[in-house]
């Protein structure tokens, strides 16, 4: 049914439309796909919600001959899922992509240039990577933000192929929130993501329904995704999805490995189509927005028709986690410059349409270079199109949404978690790439503090120095650094956890989004080091890492609320803190760009009884015992 509607869809807006000249497809034309809505049954548990991964094929655009997918239910996106809290579901996450399927994804490698090549579409006659090509459907899906056991998370290794099923339980015992689910198998995430696989699930609560907030047709999900495309001989645009890999280091010294940037690529999606529209009415809107990019960070501005920014309609009400204690605000040029959004963050988004009948406005991504909506190739944005909203001159009367106030205070029930409440420590480092023994990719080091610092001969591999915000110095050394090292945190049930995630990249500078699973985290502050001291030859300290008071930066203030994406920029320390309650296992944290996650930035954690925790022998309590002197 959703394929018969797609072609009567394409047929009613443009599938007639003229080919697009010099591979330049033409934005808006296309309506925004809303993604079919999910509501597995509310009887017994043992009632399984079956969700198959299927081949599809998809107009991307008006402009584009179908492209080839993989999809949930069948859909790109796939299926919205809905169940209210408390409301414990099963769902048998199927393979159904038969044998000997085509890898619905063209991969290829490209020297390093400026600006990228990602940038451009086509391979420019290079060839495709066969053992990409030969990949089979080896799947296994994460609900992302999900509160369940690790047995139910998704864990990397447990992918299934055709015909299998991942049977997972969900609890759903969390506050209402917006979750996304997306496979996450050993080494291919990137690329089976890319194929199609992901969708969102919303909970749904009473204290949400009490705000009365906009719905029905009135509360979109809108998943961002950035994407590629091949060409045929004649350099016109073929449909075919193309990964392409930017070559920093063709041969690496230490593993004779390729070193190779994140993908980012020249066209958005929304909703599984290329630049799209939305026909709105003058009212209030909730869009619930999902940046479900490889790796590209968004920075998103509301225009008009002529590339000027529409300040104050937009008011965000959520993040990660579920509500925000309060709106904020997101006025283009002031405190909110442009609206930031990493890969797996998502935002509960409020916009006014009131006062903006008759007008189309434009949701545009910014680049580093440019004013809001115009290309900026040097800097990766060749395309800066993301959808357009148009108005309609007058409001359908009894829409959902009629009469919606804005509340001053979103959840009573939010409680902001401090510093004083008992807690561990973690400190996890991400290291610049090109370090020691890292082949030339970004690690994440798991950190121990060192006791008997004098005794080390300094500078040494693995070992860091650090001054912090009370001046005390600490030293500590590197536990694990790759997915297979040995477990290095294992954390009690129930107990809180302040992690703080130090980022060593400056030059050039990477902004990791680091994603915890399991747990909801809130931010407690950024804090900015002089890292000059960390020398990547060596990989360790020469000199101390030092906090720097002179900079200071404030959380925004739409980073006040639970997260589980937390963005990282280069020389700064983030410190969030949570609670893992709820479930036992074994679970994972991985920085979220993709290529980083399957490249190895990615590590185990347990979570067990804490009675259990006294018979342990051997295997990691590290990071026990902590860092006070570091974050206060």
């Amino acid at each position: 049914m959703t394929d018969i509607i797609e072609r009567i869809t394409d047929r009613l807006t443009g599938e007639a439309s003229p080919a697009p000249q010099d591979g330049e497809l033409t934005p808006y034309i296309a309506p925004l796909p809303i993604p079919p809505v999910l509501r597995p049954a509310s009887g017994d548990v043992r009632d399984e919600t079956e969700i198959a991964i299927r081949p599809t094929w998809v107009r991307l655009h008006p402009q584009l001959p179908p492209t080839l997918m993989w999809g949930y239910n069948g859909s790109v996106p796939g299926p919205t899922i809905e169940v209210r809290r408390g409301q414990r579901v099963r769902i048998a996450w199927t393979n159904r992509v038969p044998k000997d399927s085509e890898y619905p994804v063209t991969s290829v490698e490209v020297p390093q240039a400026t600006p990228l090549p990602s940038t451009e579409p086509g391979r420019g006659g290079v060839e495709p990577d066969t053992d990409v090509a030969a990949l089979p459907a080896w799947t296994v899906t994460h609900l992302h933000g999900a509160r369940t056991g690790g047995g139910n998370d998704g864990w990397a290794e447990n992918a299934v192929g055709y015909g299998d099923a991942q049977l997972s339980e969900y609890p759903n015992d969390h506050r209402a929130v917006q979750w996304w689910y997306h496979d996450h198998a050993m080494n291919i995430t990137r690329w089976n993501v890319y194929a199609g696989m992901y969708g969102t699930y919303l909970v749904r609560d009473d204290e949400e329904d009490a705000l009365q907030l906009p719905s029905g047709e009135r509360e979109i999900p809108l998943l961002l995704a950035d994407r590629n495309l091949d060409t045929d001989d004649n350099g016109r645009l073929n449909g075919r999805l193309l990964h392409k890999t930017v070559i920093v280091d063709p041969k690496n010294a230490e593993t004779g490995m390729p070193v190779s940037l994140p993908f980012t690529g020249p066209y958005t999606t929304v909703n599984g189509r290329i630049w799209p529209y939305a026909d709105v009415e003058p009212d209030w809107y909730r869009f619930r927005l999902v940046n479900a990019s490889n790796a590209r960070i968004y920075d998103l501005v509301l225009v008009d028709e002529h590339n000027r920014p529409v300040p104050g309609v937009i008011r965000q009400i959520g993040s990660d986690g579920g509500l925000l204690p309060s709106p904020v605000p997101v006025d283009f040029g002031h405190d909110l410059p442009t609206l930031t959004i990493a890969p797996a963050e998502r935002m509960d988004l409020l916009i006014d349409f009131r006062a903006l009948g008759g007008r189309a406005v434009r949701l545009v991504n910014k680049g580093p270079n440019e004013a809001p909506g115009v290309p900026d190739v040097a800097g990766n944005l060749r395309y800066p199109q993301v959808m357009e909203f148009r108005v309609s001159t007058c409001e359908s009367p009894g829409e959902p949404g009629d009469g919606f106030q804005m509340p001053g205070v979103l959840s009573g029930s939010f409680r902001r978690i401090t510093h004083e409440v008992q807690h561990g420590h973690r400190l996890v480092v991400l290291t610049p790439p090109g370090t020691k023994g890292g082949g030339g990719e970004p690690e994440i080091w798991e950190m121990a503090e060192v006791e008997d610092a004098g005794s080390l001969a300094l500078p040494a591999d693995g070992v860091i120095q650090l001054r912090g915000t009370d001046g005390a110095l600490k030293t500590y050394r590197r536990i694990a650094r790759t997915f297979n090292d040995g477990l290095g945190f294992m954390v009690a049930e129930g107990t809180y956890e302040q992690w703080s995630f130090l980022n060593l990249a400056v030059n050039p500078p990477v902004t990791h989004p680091m994603h915890i699973h399991l747990a909801d985290f809130q931010m407690l502050g950024r804090d900015p080091y002089d890292v000059s001291g960390f020398d990547p030859a060596v990989g360790g300290t020469r000199s101390p890492v030092t906090f720097n008071p002179a900079l200071q930066i404030p959380l925004a203030p739409n980073e006040y609320g639970y997260k589980d994406v937390f963005r990282v920029p280069g020389g700064q320390v983030l410190r969030v803190m949570g609670q893992f309650v709820g479930a036992y296992g074994r679970f994972m944290y991985h920085c979220h760009l993709l290529e980083h996650e399957d490249m190895g930035m990615m590590r185990p954690f347990v979570v067990m009884p804490k009675e259990a925790m006294k018979f342990e022998h051997g295997a990691g309590h590290g990071g026990h015992g902590g860092h006070e002197g570091h974050g206060g």
